[in-house]
């Protein structure tokens, strides 16, 4: 799996011109799932997302999580994330996970986050979102849940 983590003031959705999901200060959670990613990748993913210290703490340093400053998460799923640009100007898609199994994975992911008390919002997957955030920072930060199976 791979997400694009963005540090936000504040983050929504909208879905033909409504909001359906709403945070203030938290991180802006863009996860896209590939065919062989499982719930492994996805307890990888909430961990690491959960554990980033990417906030600054009283003296201006990044040293604490989305959880010590008592923010959300708005999850929104990208299936382009997955996208191959090797060859020619298209990209092909390719690798990203057929819609109900990677729909699956994203409400897992969801649902993991819930049960560690963080609050969450969401976008509608396979819907055309309209995504507005306020990157706090900037900081945007890339995962990928391969990096550590590859270092195994």
């Amino acid at each position: 799996m791979k997400a694009v983590l963005q540090r936000v003031t504040s983050a929504r959705v909208r879905v033909d011109g409504s909001v359906v999901g709403e945070i203030g200060r938290g991180i802006l959670v863009l996860l896209g799932a590939t065919h062989d990613d499982g719930t492994e990748d996805v307890v990888r993913l909430v961990d690491k997302t959960l554990g980033l210290r990417i906030f600054e703490d009283d003296q201006g340093k990044m040293n604490l999580s989305v959880q010590d400053v008592g923010g959300s998460l708005l999850v929104v799923s990208q299936f382009t994330l997955l996208a191959d640009t090797t060859k020619g100007k298209r990209p092909s898609f390719q690798q990203a996970m057929e819609p109900g199994r990677a729909n699956e994975l994203v409400e897992e992911f969801v649902a993991a986050v819930k049960g560690e008390g963080v609050p969450v919002a969401t976008g509608k997957f396979g819907a055309d979102m309209d995504v507005e955030l306020l990157n706090q920072g900037p900081v945007t930060i890339i995962l990928d849940s391969r990096e550590r199976r590859a270092r195994r």
